[in-house]
């Protein structure tokens, strides 16, 4: 074997072993704002709802309308995919290319006065806080995909 093709072979399975979508099989791994990782075990029926539900009860946030699921790829932070609601989680982490991505838990749509959100949600306005600051200085394409549960989303 080839130096190039054992480089070649090695770099493959790292991409293989190194998903950042799963922590275990059957277990979504979701990062947060605040550098932890959450583990959600999942099964053919767990929708990105129910993951989103329990962070909410999770992080004691109540004003859960601004948070989303989205995955980040991993290699261009510029690239985000906001996460249906109603997708299986089972069928996103099955994508062609899900092994290139992260699965993030973010403020998606923005409080039309964070004052307000303070006041009402102290602990959603840390997390909208956290995103804010810890947010890169680079233009970020959001990409929404609005479509039935049954559509793939990579």
């Amino acid at each position: 074997m080839t130096k190039c093709k054992k480089d070649t072979l090695m770099r493959k399975s790292y991409f293989s072993y190194g998903n950042s979508l799963l922590f275990l099989p059957n277990v979504l791994k979701v990062y947060l704002e605040n550098g932890q990782t959450k583990a959600f075990k999942f099964d053919n029926n767990t929708t990105v709802k129910d993951i989103v539900l329990t962070l909410k009860d999770k992080l004691s946030i109540r004003a859960i309308e601004y948070f989303a699921l989205v995955l980040e790829q991993q290699y261009s932070i510029t690239k985000l995919l906001l996460l249906h609601e109603d997708e299986l989680i089972q069928r996103v982490v099955q994508k062609k290319d899900s092994h290139d991505y992260r699965c993030l838990f973010r403020v998606c749509f923005i409080p039309r006065d964070p004052a307000d959100l303070l006041q009402d949600d102290p602990s959603a306005f840390e997390y909208f806080f956290l995103q804010v600051r810890e947010a890169p200085l680079v233009v970020v394409t959001i990409t929404v995909i609005l479509c039935s549960p049954q559509r793939l989303l990579l």
